[in-house]
């Protein structure tokens, strides 16, 4: 479940990233429009939702560290 939930994060990060470039390129310094501001606002809020989800999944056990060398 935790997987799934950083599969979706993921992207949507990206997308917010995107999506703050291209209306940086766009408004071309235009201070009436905060478009830009608002898309990295929502990355910084997905990077967060990100560092969560990882230290829940590591605290309940979901995710793990393990490598395949350590077994014997």
């Amino acid at each position: 479940m935790i997987t799934t939930l950083i599969y979706i994060v993921i992207p949507l990060l990206l997308l917010s990233l995107a999506g703050g470039l291209f209306f940086l390129l766009v408004d071309k310094g235009d201070t009436g429009r905060k478009r830009t501001v608002y898309f990295l606002g929502l990355r910084v809020f997905f990077a967060a939702l990100l560092i969560i989800l990882v230290v829940i999944g590591l605290y309940t056990g979901e995710l793990g560290n393990s490598v395949p060398w350590e077994d014997s």
